[in-house]
């Protein structure tokens, strides 16, 4: 096996959330092929116990804690410099030493970057071959932020935009290939770094269809003759606390008009204030971390995803069809993945028309039971990890273009990576 530096923002595991399932199954990918040297950061005291898990797939590692409250002081400085707060919030000089001493010791040729703002460690080796994994269009995030937050919040969300699309343009062009999440991400990055247009390529997500399973046997974790409509992910994540707020306060009451023992079940770790508060809310529960979502997703009456900014790929979405889960989804929440709307998932976009479609739903247990079926059938034509990370083999492997040269990345924009 060959050497290969991998640099990720977030240990990656567990793989609880959307960046660390996808750079999970990233890491397993590499270290099948590779000699994995690792640099990372922890951000969640509870992530430390993982340590050891992830080293056991790789060759070197090193692991930074990162304190989230001081790395946002850290940031501020960056607008001193004019640049991404991003860059200074995941700046750790030892981080950066081990990065230097890793690819002087050990020759590395090939170097995947997972996130903008881990491509800082890579500019100095211009001649490795460059694969960054940008996911999303993360300034496109910042720009909606200000959009929803007022002043000054909207401000200080609008320079980050403004910035952070500067710096995600140079990786993109100082890189082989830039990937993202979905080919609607993919393509607003060519519109957005049309300099950078032939480097740019997609991968999507997939599901560990044996773990998210509909035949488990999991115990029932609601009350008898509840019908829970549940909601699952990081709830200390804005858009996440955006959607279930607006669900909670513009469509649950429709809902519950007409269906009285219709409850709304919001489960993810680390529950904002916002989202605590909304546990006061008529059929509302909070739960906070839970030891395993899936008992919640499988005897739910139905899955939700009313998220009204999101960027990339909702792997709760995968994860409940995959558990052949009917799921009304959000027209956001909904792109990038290969589903029809009415047969594998149910689409609704304002509060009237999510609340109806609901109670159409609760109504008709089996067209949920239809739906959920055909959905769990998409997902294992689809969505399995192993093709959906294939072509990034080729990438890897390579030869390096000229300099000034901006080669279209092998494969990328062929069918076969469209569907993979």
């Amino acid at each position: 096996m060959e050497d290969l530096l991998l640099l990720v923002h977030r240990i990656p595991y567990p793989p609880n959330k959307g960046d660390k399932i996808r750079s999970w199954h990233l890491l397993r990918h590499l270290a099948a092929r590779y000699r994995v040297h690792l640099a990372t950061f922890v951000d969640d005291p509870d992530d430390w116990q993982y340590v050891a898990h992830v080293r056991k797939l790789c060759a070197s590692s090193h692991f930074a804690p990162l304190n989230p409250r001081r790395a946002r002081l850290r940031s501020l400085r960056a607008l001193l410099a004019n640049r991404a707060l991003s860059l200074d919030y995941y700046s750790d000089r030892s981080t950066r030493a081990w990065v230097r001493r890793t690819m002087r010791d050990t020759g590395i040729e090939r170097v995947v970057v997972f996130s903008s703002a881990m491509a800082q460690y890579a500019h100095d080796w211009p001649e490795a071959r460059r694969v960054v994994d940008l996911c999303d269009v993360d300034s496109e995030k910042w720009r909606a932020y200000a959009q929803k937050k007022s002043w000054p919040a909207s401000l200080l969300y609008g320079y980050e935009a403004d910035r952070l699309l500067r710096y995600e343009r140079k990786v993109a062009a100082d890189s082989d290939a830039a990937l993202f999440v979905s080919a609607p991400e993919a393509a607003l990055f060519r519109t957005l770094a049309p300099e950078s247009a032939a480097r740019i390529g997609w991968f999507g997500n997939g599901v560990d269809t044996g773990y998210f399973s509909p035949d488990a046997g999991h115990a029932d974790p609601y009350a008898s003759g509840d019908r829970a409509l549940v909601f699952c992910g990081a709830m200390d994540y804005w858009p996440n606390v955006d959607a279930v707020q607006w669900f909670a306060h513009e469509v649950l009451p429709l809902v519950r008009a007409r269906v009285p023992r219709a409850s709304f079940v919001i489960v993810g770790a680390r529950p904002a204030a916002e989202v605590q508060a909304l546990a006061q809310l008529p059929g509302v529960t909070v739960t906070g971390t839970v030891p395993d979502v899936r008992p919640y997703v499988a005897h739910a009456a139905l899955s939700v995803a009313p998220l009204r900014v999101a960027r990339g790929i909702q792997n709760k979405v995968l994860e409940a069809m995959s558990m052949a889960k009917a799921v009304v989804v959000s027209p956001q929440a909904l792109e990038g993945i290969d589903a029809a709307a009415g047969s594998e998932v149910l689409l609704a976009e304002h509060a009237g028309d999510v609340a109806e479609t609901i109670v159409a739903a609760l109504a008709d247990h089996a067209a949920c039971a239809a739906l959920g079926a055909a959905a769990r059938a998409r997902v294992e034509s689809s969505y399995g990890w192993e093709a959906r990370l294939a072509p990034l083999d080729a990438l890897l492997e390579a030869p390096r273009q000229p300099a000034g040269t901006a080669p279209h990345p092998a494969g990328i924009a062929s069918p076969t990576w469209n569907r993979a």
